[in-house]
């Protein structure tokens, strides 16, 4: 698409700051003014407004241009109008996470129990949800009430962490871990290196995978700009 504006401002709008595009709001597919709580936000998302499609008007640009713009609009739009759908998706994660799946091989079993445990450690103190373990990739059931337990924490966070971890979840396939990164327990980085133990752990073996590879790049990529936004929206 072409850019068709040429100035890019920020201005106080109910509940926050939007964006101005020439003078006029930038607005969300649902016609209403994109606002935003955080005023760093804001400025992220009107800078990449300024910058896209090469700073000029005219300029050929695409939405990957937009990735915060494009997560604040989802957060204020289809999350913050009605969470219910978002908690219960990112909630069923918890029945088959990932880090309660270890592997027979002895020497990954032991790396993962190393480094995975601690986190399901975590999720059983402080948010009393002990998850069961296993070996193999057969599901295992989860108790209940650890479920409900991690449903509840979902519930209970805002919009901007729920489009968070609308992207961490499936990218770790583990609530767990995203749960830790909204919580501030891991780093993004952090994280997404647990969730690709497995894998990293075979290339020692096997060696590298090109397209497993460039599939742990493009979520690499994708997590940054989940941290970049915690970090801007906290």
């Amino acid at each position: 698409m072409k850019r068709f504006w040429e100035s890019v401002d920020l201005a106080p709008q109910p509940g926050g700051f939007g964006v101005m595009l020439d003078g006029k709001p930038l607005r969300i597919p649902g016609g209403g003014p994109l606002v935003m709580a955080s005023p760093r936000l804001a400025e992220a998302v009107a800078a990449e407004w300024a910058t896209a499609g090469g700073g000029a008007k005219g300029g050929t640009m695409s939405m990957a241009e937009l990735p915060l713009t494009r997560l604040a609009g989802t957060a204020q739009e289809r999350i913050a109008t009605d969470p219910a759908p978002m908690v219960e998706g990112l909630a069923k994660y918890a029945e088959t996470d990932l880090l309660c799946y270890r592997a027979a091989d002895e020497r990954l079993a032991a790396l993962q129990a190393a480094e995975w445990q601690p986190l399901l450690d975590w999720a059983a103190l402080q948010h009393d949800a002990p998850l069961r373990v296993t070996t193999g990739i057969m599901p295992v059931p989860q108790d209940p009430v650890a479920l409900a337990a991690l449903r509840r924490v979902v519930a209970a966070l805002g919009p901007m962490q729920l489009v968070a971890l609308g992207v961490l979840v499936p990218a770790f396939g583990s609530l767990v871990l995203a749960l830790a990164v909204v919580q501030h327990r891991l780093s993004a980085a952090e994280a997404h290196r647990l969730a690709i133990l497995d894998e990293t752990f075979q290339e020692r073996f096997w060696g590298l995978d090109a397209e497993a590879a460039e599939r742990r790049q493009r979520i690499r990529e994708d997590v940054a700009v989940i941290a970049r936004l915690l970090e801007l929206a906290a």
